[in-house]
């Protein structure tokens, strides 16, 4: 995983790509609270936002 992490960085510093950033950093942060809440009690609080 690392190493993704680290062509993904070296892809956005090489190519100015620096926009990309957010939208990665949001898309993580939303998958991660889709899996952690998958069983929990607050899923169906967390599903009608979408």
């Amino acid at each position: 995983m690392s190493g993704f992490l680290g062509e993904l960085w070296e892809f956005m510093r090489e190519r100015k790509k620096f926009w990309l950033a957010p939208i990665i950093i949001m898309l993580l942060l939303l998958g991660g609270l889709i899996i952690l809440s998958e069983g929990s009690a607050v899923a169906p609080f967390i599903y009608t936002l979408f």
